[in-house]
């Protein structure tokens, strides 16, 4: 036999196996990413409401608006044991656009928010051993939807927000938690709302984009120990009603949001800020673009981060791998400021938000990874 005519036929098959190895290489592979599912309803339909993990493993879910200037003062609990929302006391205030803050005792800081056209300087406690709230002294300003970071040391950081409408604060806060009392500590440079605030683990806050007169690229760090705000690289894309959240080697990843056209505006992009070169950079985008997005995306215990809201997907970022993994089943709605709440067992638990439209839902559901 002449096997010199065999060669080329066996160089064929050669070269098909490793096209074919080459070309499965390149197939995304079949990542575990979880799913959503339906999780009952809530006693009222809420958007713009707060959603805190209570040391017992319920949720406290608080305040927000049914539409536009008809508030809640009303509050429920969410049990994952039974899948059921039941009621607890009411607050002292409506208002929507809130801080809430778990406290080292165990206790839910209440404050701030929108009551109305204006910003609210009142505060309470949430008490989950009484189930009530018992006001207690004012905040030094006003403040409609600023941000809060439970700080290291157990005191929160309470910084911007607004006023009134078109009356963005640049002043900042600390609710000491020792005497129950509110100081001022250092401005930021901008006056900003609908920003985010990030606790990095150095101890200081990261606080990024939001409406500063205009959506605002611009980015400042929070150093506890001086009391001061210092500046910081911009972020790629100026953005307002993002997310950010921590990772686990300490960058904190910026995605969403939206520009100066709003509703028209919705972003996909995201980056990441490195604490060490201080740089944002760029990342893959979402699967979707989205705004009105809780202020800080839950982290699993696998390290990634789940995006929820401003779309009917719910998404999870891979710090493995800087992608965006689409989670199976889908919302029936894009609801906007919906809340993401971290559950004992690792789930989240998503709730309420509105539509295009002003009308809100009493819908949740539960991620489970």
């Amino acid at each position: 036999m002449n096997h010199s005519r065999l060669l080329p036929v066996a160089s064929i098959i050669i070269s098909f196996a490793v096209a074919a190895t080459a070309f499965r290489a390149s197939l995304p592979s079949t990542v575990n990413v979880g799913s959503i599912a339906a999780a009952g309803q809530m006693l009222e339909p809420r958007s713009g409401h707060s959603a805190t993990l209570l040391p017992d493993g319920k949720v406290l879910i608080a305040g927000g608006m049914r539409r536009n200037q008809d508030f809640y003062k009303s509050a429920e609990l969410f049990d994952p044991a039974t899948g059921k929302f039941q009621p607890t006391g009411e607050m002292n205030v409506r208002r929507v656009g809130h801080i809430a803050v778990l406290l080292p005792s165990g206790k839910v800081l209440i404050a701030g928010g929108w009551v109305g056209n204006v910003g609210t300087d009142s505060a309470e406690l949430y008490d989950p051993a009484a189930g009530k709230f018992a006001a207690i002294g004012k905040m030094t300003v006003r403040r409609g939807r600023p941000s809060a970071t439970l700080l290291q040391n157990g005191d929160v950081l309470i910084a911007g927000g607004e006023e009134r409408d078109n009356e963005s604060l640049a002043s900042a806060e600390i609710f000491h938690v020792k005497t129950l009392s509110f100081e001022p500590t250092g401005s930021m440079h901008r006056a900003r709302i609908s920003h985010t605030a990030t606790l990095l683990n150095d101890g200081r806050v990261l606080v990024v984009g939001g409406y500063t007169g205009s959506v605002s690229s611009s980015a400042e760090l929070y150093d506890p120990k001086t009391g001061t705000f210092t500046e910081t690289s911009s972020l790629s894309t100026a953005r307002c009603k993002h997310t950010a959240g921590l990772l686990p080697d300490g960058r904190v990843l910026i995605a969403g949001g939206s520009d100066e056209r709003a509703w028209n505006g919705n972003l996909n992009s995201a980056e990441v800020y490195d604490p060490h070169s201080g740089k944002f950079t760029a990342t893959a985008p979402m699967n979707d673009s989205r705004f009105k997005l809780p202020d800080e995306a839950v982290r699993l215990a696998s390290g990634r981060l789940v995006i929820a809201g401003g779309s009917r997907k719910v998404e999870v970022f891979d710090p493995a791998t800087a992608k965006f993994l689409v989670v199976e089943g889908q919302l029936d709605q894009p609801w906007h400021f919906m809340s993401e709440t971290k559950l004992r067992d690792g789930s989240v638990l998503l709730a309420g938000g509105y539509p295009n439209s002003d009308q809100t839902t009493a819908e949740a559901w539960i991620y489970r990874p």
